[in-house]
């Protein structure tokens, strides 16, 4: 499993020229998840995503996560996070999981934020979306669950 996790100003996600979710000051995550992933690849992601002490504290320095500063999360399913183009031109996504695999995991990773008392917005599984990011700093996070940077 794999996370892009950004610091937002605000963040949200359109279909169809709808907006479907949005939020504040927080976090946007584009998941994609993989063949074989498990719960155990969740959890591993979700707990360090809700305490990835990336927001300021009083003196400036990168020590609160969006647990303690009680930021939102906008979360985005991304499969194309397993694309891979080192062959050729055109990227294959053979690793990405099947939707059957993929949507309750993504289903898991959402409520396993909520329950964390983080208020969480995401866009609709499989549909072609449009997110609009405002990023803050920029700051940028590539996670892996399984360790791999």
């Amino acid at each position: 499993m794999r996370a892009v996790v950004q610091r937002t100003v605000c963040s949200r996600v359109t279909v169809a020229g709808e907006v479907i979710g949005e939020s504040g000051p927080g976090l946007m995550v584009l998941l994609g998840i993989k063949k074989g992933d498990t719960r155990d690849d969740a959890d591993y992601l979700m707990d360090k995503i809700a305490h990835l002490r990336i927001f300021s504290d009083q003196e400036g320095k990168m020590n609160l996560s969006v647990v303690d500063t009680g930021g939102e999360v906008l979360l985005i399913s991304q499969f194309t996070l397993y694309g891979d183009a080192r062959k050729g031109r055109r990227p294959s996504f053979t690793e990405a999981g099947s939707p059957e695999e993929a949507q309750p995991l993504f289903e898991y990773c959402l409520q396993s934020l909520r329950s964390r008392g983080i208020k969480v917005e995401t866009g609709r599984f499989g549909a072609d979306m449009r997110v609009d990011i405002s990023n803050d700093g920029p700051c940028t996070i590539l996670l892996d669950s399984t360790r791999a940077f």
